[in-house]
């Protein structure tokens, strides 16, 4: 039997993504109420400008006082799509405290301060849901903390950034560099005119941490991943990549020690081989790969952003909340009971994909060499001017020389084994001060094998 009485639902934020909700709710009315149990009813819309013409809704539900919306005290559910740190912290606290439920896409937020929130939702009976908050419409949060909840996760990997993923796609199929793929991801609307929470990484590194806590029980900040962007990615490394039978891929990678006591959250570029399944998601859409050692491997594929499929995402929250609210319960709330330490990149264990200019004289491979055995990083392949020999011949090949360039450089590429990430970066110093090594060109991880 359906309840007559309407939810009320305040919406803070009426941008891409906050339209997008307004509108289903306003077009789908009818089949949002008959999946919850009872009519959602917009109550009110908070802005920044208000003077925006706003088609399909109702200016008088328009306001700028977003504290006074939420404090009303007869909103049930409110939808949070504002972004940023404040003011939505203090809307969504005051929220719980006037008796709402919270639906958040604020990945920044959460990834900061989520288990202050979620300890707020707990005190005061409340859920918090936030499914858009990591990749579009994809369900990915819903899973690992439901579906999942009696399986035990170990690693987590996935592309959770369109707009890198669109950049390194066109830099591979087209031949574009950098900045060219850029700009046509601007001109595409996949990124924004600052990219940089993007580019950088910051997007992907809050993503990574709300994952690793939900996947791990445990909390991590987004202070505690590792952060590598894409900006130094250069045509070079897409063709290094190719040679090798690799793509490059922004990767958020978050995975539990062996021994089960620790946990890492990382977010870089690497290579990983075409016949890996990330290696065939194209333009600006996400893939996320789930380890469980019940369920196996998982993954999750799709639109990871955008105002429809995040707008699916929030919605599927409301239906959620909705529903628990008509039966007086809550939804699952923060699991964070193992407490793990969050480990420092440099515990972990990696590849290495390094570019390196070399003075082109009988030795420098030598050279080389002994400075990776030095720091107990073994090689895998080395690579002259295109040519392959294997690691157990570096010391041997020295003497051989390499082709020639012009100014007496030439060109050296080294693929390590798997090391400690510290032992890789010290390898890297190590060669920096070689006489024999003209620069580092690139380095770059290599995943998924």
């Amino acid at each position: 039997m359906m309840r007559t009485r309407p939810l009320k639902v305040a919406l803070l934020g009426c941008g891409v993504v906050g339209s997008e909700v307004a509108r289903i709710m306003t077009t789908q009315a009818a089949d949002l109420a008959a999946r919850i149990g009872a009519p959602v009813e917009l109550a009110g819309v908070a802005v920044r400008r208000p003077s925006k013409v706003r088609e399909g809704i109702d200016p008088a539900l328009i306001t700028t006082d977003a504290t006074a919306l939420v404090k009303r005290g007869d909103i049930d559910v409110v939808i949070e799509v504002i972004g940023g740190i404040e003011p939505a912290r203090t809307l969504i606290t005051t929220a719980f405290e006037h008796g709402a439920s919270v639906v958040s896409a604020n990945k920044a937020l959460l990834a900061e301060d989520g288990a202050a929130l979620h300890a707020a939702a707990e005190q005061h009976g409340r859920d918090l849901y936030y499914e858009a908050a990591v990749a579009g419409a994809i369900p990915l949060v819903r899973p690992l903390r439901e579906s999942l909840a009696g399986d035990k996760v170990n690693r987590v990997l996935g592309i959770v950034n369109g707009t890198t993923n669109f950049i390194l796609d066109r830099m591979d199929t087209s031949g574009a560099g950098y900045s060219e793929a850029l700009d046509e991801a601007t001109a595409l609307g996949y990124a924004e005119a600052d990219p940089t929470a993007d580019v950088e990484g910051f997007d992907a590194a809050a993503k990574a941490a709300i994952l690793a806590g939900i996947a791990f029980h445990t909390r991590v900040r987004i202070g505690d991943v590792h952060r590598e962007g894409i900006t130094e990615v250069t045509a070079a490394d897409i063709v290094s990549a190719r040679r090798m039978g690799c793509t490059v891929k922004l990767l958020a990678i978050c995975e539990r020690a062996a021994d089960g006591q620790s946990v890492t959250a990382r977010v870089h570029p690497a290579m990983i081989p075409l016949s890996h399944p990330l290696a065939s998601v194209r333009e600006a859409y996400n893939a996320v790969f789930v380890e469980a050692e019940a369920a196996g491997r998982l993954m999750f594929y799709g639109p990871g952003a955008g105002g429809s499929p995040t707008a699916s995402a929030v919605l599927g929250d409301l239906v959620a909340v909705c529903r628990n609210k008509l039966n007086a319960a809550t939804g699952p709330g923060e699991s964070a009971y193992t407490r793990l330490p969050v480990s420092p990149m440099g515990e972990v264990v990696t590849r290495y994909h390094i570019s390196l200019d070399v003075a082109d004289k009988p030795g420098v491979l030598a050279q080389v060499a002994t400075v990776f055995a030095e720091q107990g990083v073994s090689i895998d392949t080395v690579r002259q001017q295109g040519r392959n020999v294997s690691s157990g011949d570096a010391v041997a090949s020295a003497e051989g020389g390499g082709g020639r360039r012009e100014g007496g450089e030439a060109s050296l590429v080294v693929v390590t084994h798997r090391a400690p990430d510290a032992a890789l970066s010290a390898t890297v110093e190590a060669l920096r001060k070689l006489d024999t090594v003209r620069g580092v060109a690139s380095i770059m991880r290599v995943e998924g094998e």
